[in-house]
């Protein structure tokens, strides 16, 4: 199986690919459009993580790598 991208010049045309998809020849999904993307409100996550120094980040980074090895 192959993915595609198409764009799309003449509405009529998703008529022709609803058609082959419920022939079960292709399959249509939706892509998140960089317009939804930019919609986020990203107030709610305002906060979520406090402020450090960057030297204590990589100490804490260091520390979860070390776990790993």
């Amino acid at each position: 199986m192959r993915t595609i991208t198409i764009d799309i010049i003449n509405e009529k045309v998703l008529n022709l690919l609803r058609n082959l998809e419920q022939l079960k020849l292709i399959r249509l999904r939706k892509e998140n459009s960089t317009e939804e993307i930019e919609n986020i409100d990203w107030t709610k996550h305002k906060g979520a993580m406090s402020k450090q120094p960057l030297n204590e980040i990589d100490q804490q980074l260091n520390g979860l790598r070390s776990e790993w090895e």
